[in-house]
């Protein structure tokens, strides 16, 4: 089974919804921090997707991503009400991906700016569809249409201010847009997708040599901070070095096949018992192992199609 049809079968499975008041659901389990900081962890299997979280300031709330599906995102946006009535100034979107974008529009509506790397605003209606393949449904084609685009976007990073101070920078490997928010005083970093916890990564947009380099930086940088993934549970350093560890290990194994002439099939069963031996405790582990490994056996051989930047003129 590939990525599309993985992604596919999970939507059916947990049909996208409109936006609804009032959501009564379990789809994600809500962490605090510390210091005005929460996490919003996803569960598999149910509406949020991905993970997302928010900071409260002294005179607003930044969001960090917005969940798979608008009824998941207005729970979260319910949760916020229940903490703080500030206003909702901010989104961060640390990346195109649908399950981290498609809740904009509700906390759009609630007043906040919506914040991401310029390439998302140029990938979030066009790329989004791609991810579907053959399987999208006209309802989740028009949708994904709908997303409203981008209002700010930065090429390295900007910082965001709510009486407290946001870092939000830009780092390469998971998708050439993907972007960290680091809370300043907070000892939080919001990694996105360039950080996943005990799950195999969707590797469709990834260049795993400049990720692994990422995730070296992180090692370097964050050593002693709390780490919201963009699925798994909150991280530690350690989980950085078990990520960094498989990208490391999947490259190897399949180069190492790819020199002693195997592709296709044969490079999977030559790769894929080793990789699962190690790694079959991981979320995801038999649905993406197959992809992970035909996909990094296109990217070492130069055949992957990469999502390219647009122009820096590129209207929206």
């Amino acid at each position: 089974m590939n990525f599309r049809q993985t992604l596919f079968l999970l939507l059916i499975l947990v049909p996208l919804s409109l936006p609804a008041q009032g959501t009564e659901s379990a789809n994600f389990a809500l962490v605090p921090l510390g210091n005005g900081v929460w996490a919003a962890i996803a569960k598999d299997g149910g509406k949020a997707g991905g993970n997302a979280g928010f900071v409260v300031g002294d005179n607003g709330v930044a969001v960090i991503d917005t969940f798979e599906d608008p009824a998941a995102a207005e729970e979260l946006l319910a949760t916020i009400r229940g903490i703080t009535k500030l206003p909702i100034k901010f989104v961060v979107n640390t990346h195109y991906h649908f399950d981290h974008v498609n809740g904009n529009d509700v906390f759009e509506a609630a007043g906040a700016t919506i914040f991401a790397h310029r390439n998302v605003s140029a990938w979030i209606r066009t790329e989004n569809v791609r991810l579907f393949g053959e399987h999208i449904t006209p309802a989740i084609k028009a949708r994904i249409e709908s997303l409203p685009f981008t209002d700010v976007t930065y090429d390295d990073g900007v910082d965001l201010h709510l009486g407290r101070t946001l870092e939000v920078r830009y780092f390469p490997g998971h998708t050439g847009g993907d972007s960290i928010v680091i809370v300043s005083g907070g000892g939080v970093v919001f990694c996105g997708d360039l950080l996943w916890k005990d799950h195999f990564p969707n590797l469709i947009d990834a260049s795993t040599d400049k990720w692994i380099a990422t995730l070296t930086t992180f090692q370097e940088k964050f050593g002693s901070y709390k780490l919201v993934p963009g699925h798994g549970g909150v991280a530690s350093p350690e989980d950085v070095t078990a990520f960094k560890g498989y990208l490391t290990d999947l490259r190897a194994a399949v180069a190492k096949a790819q020199s002693d002439g195997k592709s296709g099939d044969a490079l999977v069963e030559a790769v894929q018992p080793g990789l699962l031996s190690k790694y079959e405790k991981w979320g995801w582990s038999k649905s993406f192992a197959r992809t992970n490994i035909l996909q990094t056996a296109d990217e070492l051989a130069g055949k992957k199609r990469i999502p390219q930047a647009p122009p820096e003129n590129h209207m929206y």
